[in-house]
């Protein structure tokens, strides 16, 4: 089967720094080709794939259904589109927004994600441990590490750095693209900015666990699936996929400060083997893609993914924090 994976981003690929979406529809294709299929890409412009048939530059000013070539046997969206397209298709939904009608044929990336959406409709993002390497588990374990675009209010920054002052931990901060004003903060906390693939799995290898108290509802983050890998155990809120991703063997949920700080001083019982290993085996590119395949055969056999349209929820407010309590 030809299958064409759409994207309207203006990131590149492969991505060279932050890009989840971007990294999940290469992964995607890639295993695709490892099962037998043809993958073609409708990227942004300047992308490039070795293991593509071809790479076609997405025009936002052209109608998505011309710009998709007649050998293709099916397309996978990565964003919403106005109608409907000839060939068979489908559309993973990676955001919390939308200001419009949801296709039929619409993928969420957790259960939380579609269920907010009212809709069944999901499939977990999955990594492609190929780009991680091995985990050394005998490397000392050195710091707390927060793991986001650390100038977006929801993913908590703040917080953290509150964890790791009262646990007594250092506290190393990747993303972003240039220091700040710690303003007081900066004896235990390293700020490392935006840094390269390597660099940052070094430090994902020396870390305790990883800090994520975000403040919305996390659609399905690519953060929390490397710190599993890493074995890291995860310290969050309750908020979106966090429920659906970290059981109690594999970390701690709370929306109170005092008890994330009561847990992160505890630090266990947790395996990193064990929190490795439910990572590959639950959050795996093979995994991905096989479940993405499932929803293919649907479609292919003529029935949509949702018998109704999934929809905005209805108390969502964009830019809306979630609460946190002492």
């Amino acid at each position: 089967m030809h299958i064409l994976i759409a994207n309207n981003s203006r990131i590149i690929i492969p991505v060279k720094e932050y890009g989840g979406t971007e990294r999940h529809i290469w992964w995607l294709g890639k295993e695709l080709v490892k099962l037998g299929h043809e993958v073609s890409y409708l990227v942004a412009q300047g992308s490039s794939c070795p293991f593509a048939k071809r790479v076609l530059f997405y025009d936002p000013n052209r109608p998505v259904q011309e710009q998709i070539p007649d050998d293709v046997d099916f397309v996978h969206l990565h964003f919403q589109i106005l109608g409907t397209l000839k060939k068979p298709y489908v559309i993973t939904h990676h955001g919390n927004f939308h200001q419009g009608a949801f296709d039929l044929n619409t993928i969420f990336v957790s259960r939380n994600h579609a269920m907010r959406h009212q809709s069944t409709s999901f499939v977990f993002n999955g990594m492609d441990p190929d780009e991680y390497g091995e985990v050394n588990f005998d490397k000392k374990r050195q710091h707390l590490l927060f793991l986001a675009y650390a100038k977006r209010p929801e993913k908590n920054l703040k917080d953290c750095v509150h964890i790791a002052y009262h646990t007594g931990e250092r506290l190393a901060v990747i993303g972003g693209r240039r220091r700040f004003d710690h303003n007081g903060w900066a004896w235990w906390v390293n700020y490392y900015g935006k840094i390269d693939r390597e660099s940052k799995n070094k430090i994902l290898n020396s870390s305790k666990a990883l800090l994520f108290p975000v403040l919305w509802h996390e659609p399905c983050a690519l953060t929390l699936i490397e710190a599993l890998y890493f074995g890291l155990p995860v310290f969050g809120t309750t908020y979106g996929c966090l429920p659906d991703l970290i059981p109690n063997e594999v970390g701690f949920l709370s929306n109170s400060r005092q008890a994330l700080i009561d847990a992160v001083k505890r630090m266990g019982p947790f395996n990193p083997r064990k929190i490795h290993d439910y990572a590959c085996d639950q959050f795996s590119v093979k995994r991905m893609t096989q479940d993405y395949l499932k929803k293919y055969e649907i479609v292919l056999n003529g029935q949509t993914l949702n018998l109704k349209a999934p929809r905005q929820p209805d108390n969502y407010i964009k830019d809306e924090l979630l609460p946190m309590y002492p």
